[in-house]
């Protein structure tokens, strides 16, 4: 498997926990979370429109967020996402998780320099 694969699975693995993370505390539109996501990277994790829309469809058919839409003055109607309280659970799970797999890495990568 090539760099741009591996690149490629951990982005699609890491995707629904970045996307729970950032509207774990405030309901934000897709559009906003896609460059949050990229911000916050440094420009390292990017989406395109083509497979982030429908993780987010995914994400709500799953019950996970929830969406409605937003129509606001001189502005173009928005669907903002907020976390349901199963969501909650699969976040708190998923950081965990994460965290665990992250840790378990450093330890096997490092053990030699130590």
């Amino acid at each position: 498997m090539g760099a741009q694969a591996v690149d490629r699975e951990l982005k699609k693995g890491s995707a629904e926990l970045l996307i729970l993370s950032l509207i774990e505390n405030k309901a934000r539109h897709g559009y906003e979370i896609s460059k949050l996501i990229e911000e916050r990277s440094d420009g390292v994790l990017k989406f395109n429109v083509a497979s982030f829309y429908p993780l987010l469809y995914r994400l709500e058919d799953r019950g996970l967020i929830a969406g409605r839409w937003v129509e606001k003055a001189g502005q173009r109607r928005r669907r903002y996402y907020r976390l349901t309280a199963q969501g909650k659970d699969v976040l708190k799970t998923q950081r965990t998780t994460w965290l665990d797999f992250v840790n378990a890495i450093h330890r096997i990568t490092e053990a030699e320099n130590a």
